[in-house]
């Protein structure tokens, strides 16, 4: 068990996995399993759990471990696990990242902590959780500046890849961010630094674009993993018009999906759709779908069905 371990050269579609839950809003541990084994057969290159789309936040301590032992149970040597380790708290950050390396995770994703407000602050963060770690955890940055409102420049993050080598990764995932994207790359190879691997999020909106820029694949949870799967396949396989061509036909339910607030709700209601989860339910505060959202939902599902069958 976990014999991946997260580097450089990471590329695919590490999909982000939901947090399923019944509808008393207790965790649903047998709807894990079947994520699990629903990811691998759409043949993802791995999974990220505990991330801000996967309830992380809603989660108790002990709700938080039983899962992610869990799903790398499940998983063992089939796939690599990164865990999402965030915490306004250093030490349960660091407790959480050792738990999971132990358990057999490939690595670990961190976010800064909300409104940090300065490259300084930033960088003494990133330093501190960097040290406390220690050099054998491998970690993904998650650039997410929409959700945790501090932002890192490009000039910030070549300067943790040069002075961190256990940080092999960014989730990327700002907006308006393909000129970020394509100066990260331009700038490591112009500086002679490390290439990291860059996963892109945003519900995959902008992914034909960003692969375009230098991202590896995607890291983010859309319920049509084998969108993802073949799109960065075919991308990298220099069959770029049918690789856009099939993220278009998916295009309205990547579009719907991605409402801030309330896009996770539809993304559940879609595996649950699709027999993978239990309950479509979105732990406490959070949206739930009405006739009117049912009845959209459905009519965008089929009008995606058509599209396909259309090609």
């Amino acid at each position: 068990m976990g014999r991946h371990r997260l580097d450089e050269t990471a590329s695919g579609v590490y999909i982000i996995s939901a947090t399923p839950f019944r509808e008393d809003g207790s965790l649903d541990l047998d709807s894990a399993d079947r994520l699990v084994e629903f990811y691998i057969e759409k043949d993802v290159t791995g999974i990220t759990v505990l991330g801000m789309m996967g309830e992380a936040p809603k989660l108790a301590p002990d709700e938080a471990e039983k899962f992610l032992a869990r799903v790398l149970r499940r998983a063992g040597d089939r796939l690599p696990v990164i865990v999402g380790v965030s915490n306004a708290g250093l030490d349960n950050l660091v407790r959480l990242a050792k738990s999971s390396m132990d358990q057999g995770a490939a690595g670990v994703m961190v976010a800064p902590i909300a409104n940090l407000g300065t490259e300084e602050k930033v960088y003494n963060y990133f330093a501190q959780v960097f040290r406390a770690l220690g050099p054998d955890v491998p970690v993904c940055y998650q650039d997410y500046p929409f959700s945790t409102k501090s932002e890192i420049s490009v000039p910030l993050f070549n300067r943790l890849v040069a002075e961190f080598p256990q940080l092999v990764m960014l989730k990327h995932e700002e907006w308006p961010g393909l000129g970020k994207l394509s100066q990260v790359r331009r700038t490591a190879a112009e500086q002679g630094l490390r290439r990291v691997s860059v996963l892109v999020g945003n519900g995959g909106l902008y992914l034909p674009q960003e692969l375009a820029r230098g991202a590896d694949g995607a890291m983010t949870g859309f319920a049509y993993p084998e969108m993802l799967v073949a799109v960065v396949r075919l991308y990298r396989s220099g069959d770029i018009d049918r690789a856009e061509d099939l993220f278009d036909a998916y295009l309205p339910l990547v579009r719907h999906e991605q409402q801030p607030g309330f896009g996770l709700a539809l993304r559940k209601e879609i595996l649950h759709r699709r027999g993978v989860i239990a309950s479509p339910a979105v732990r406490a505060p959070g949206p739930k779908l009405n006739a009117i959202d049912h009845e959209e939902l459905t009519r965008l599902i089929a009008r995606v069905e058509r599209n396909l069958k259309a090609m």
